[in-house]
């Protein structure tokens, strides 16, 4: 009984010792620009740029239907060596935002804006290392 109640209060004065926060060694992920692109309608493809990682983020935005009919927003990212379509990002009718993460393997990319009715804004943006101990 006393040595039950000794590791009794053993366990509660350590649970109520404050955690250590680990500090990590990893570097921390932002994100950072790697090409920003606007228009109205019609079909676009972009210049090239490096996906130097498996992920890039896709933020869009549409807005200002126009009519006849309703606006289409469709995005495509493909490689830049073959011309083949490697992902869907966006498939949007009418106006609306959203981010996409995308993971392809790293290589040279762009995208092909196909839009109808709509104007649009695509930025594409990759992780962005940063040392733990650099300034923020």
């Amino acid at each position: 009984m006393r040595i039950t109640l000794l590791m009794a209060a053993a366990l509660m004065t350590s649970a109520c010792r404050p955690a250590r926060q680990a500090q990590s060694k990893q570097p921390i992920a932002k994100w950072q620009r790697v090409g920003s692109w606007s228009g109205h309608g019609g079909n676009t493809q972009t210049e090239s740029f490096e996906i130097g990682y498996n992920l890039v983020r896709i933020r869009w935005r549409t807005e200002n239907q126009k009519s006849p009919g309703p606006g289409t927003f469709h995005v495509t990212v493909n490689s830049a060596v073959s011309g083949r379509e490697l992902t869907t990002a966006v498939d949007q009718r009418g106006a609306g935002q959203d981010v996409t993460y995308v993971s392809v393997e790293p290589h040279f990319s762009y995208l092909i804006i196909d839009s109808t009715n709509l104007d649009w804004w695509v930025t594409v943006e990759e992780p962005a290392l940063l040392d733990p101990a650099s300034p923020k």
